[in-house]
């Protein structure tokens, strides 16, 4: 097993007099795909909002690759290589998706406002090395053919993926992904379960996604932190976790996820991801 990428230790978070987080300790593995998950209001999108820098921990640490990121910006976050995705798609809808992709790369140009306003040849060297690059990962992500059409034209779908190549644009070492396949029909599940494997397999990234639909999280999953009420509720396998009666019990209510939880563990077989997906 690689070494540690991502440490939080003792995490804990107050929203004025209410508190959010009480001592959440991860610990996620280079390499390895991980979930986060537990019923609605849990904490989950509050534990990534903390990682990537949207609140400051009021206690504890998170540590990245050997960096502390208590108190860093979410921009010199993204800057050590951390990429995510949101719950509600966050793109620029009056941008196109080629443009969606150049802007998040623009806050590592190292352009004085000089390079900006005159328009120097240093700025337009690196503008057209950044279009070229962008071109290059659409045409990865089958998405060349979007590449001018605006995000809000687009199928729910096709703009998850968009989204998930900007954060890949920043080439992470820890790719977020919360949510992704909300939106998404069951019958379109099997796809986003090749989707990512095949993004893992090919960008050799980290990947933490926070997921309710737990055909996704037992298929593509080393490790999965459950937590309810802002605490630590379990930890362990796929086939640990559908097994342990105190997830169950937080699920209760959910009959969908009773049911995934209690019956056989039994993995989709994803195809070789050696070719792009289509």
């Amino acid at each position: 097993m690689s070494g540690t990428l991502l440490k939080i230790e003792h995490l804990t978070h107050r929203f004025g007099g209410l508190q959010a987080l009480t001592d959440i300790n991860v610990e996620l593995k280079q390499g390895t795909i991980n979930g986060l998950i537990g019923p609605n209001g849990a904490g989950k999108t509050t534990v990534f909002n903390l990682v990537s820098g949207f609140y400051v921990p009021s206690e504890g640490t998170i540590t990245f690759d050997g960096t502390k990121l208590n108190g860093l910006r979410p921009h010199k976050i993204a800057d050590l290589h951390i990429g995510r995705t949101f719950q509600n798609i966050r793109l620029w809808s009056d941008m196109t998706v080629l443009d969606n992709i150049c802007i998040a790369q623009h806050s590592r140009l190292g352009f004085s406002l000089k390079d900006v306003f005159l328009r120097t040849k240093k700025y337009k060297s690196r503008e057209a090395e950044i279009h070229k690059e962008a071109w290059a990962l659409l045409e990865k992500f089958s998405l060349a053919d979007s590449a001018l059409d605006y995000p809000k034209n687009l199928p729910y779908g096709i703009q998850r993926r968009v989204e998930i190549a900007r954060a890949l644009s920043l080439s992470p070492k820890l790719l977020m992904l919360d949510e992704p396949a909300a939106g998404l029909s069951t019958s379109d599940l099997d796809g986003l379960i090749s989707y990512i494997k095949w993004i893992h397999d090919t960008f050799g990234v980290t990947i933490w996604m926070i997921e309710h639909q737990m055909q996704v999280v037992n298929t593509l999953c080393d490790n999965i932190k459950v937590i309810n009420f802002g605490k630590e509720l379990a930890e362990g396998t796929p086939e640990e976790i559908q097994k342990n009666p105190k997830v169950i019990d937080a699920y209760l209510g959910n009959s969908k996820i009773v049911e995934e939880a209690e019956a056989p563990f039994k993995p989709i077989e994803i195809a070789s991801q050696s070719r792009k997906p289509e």
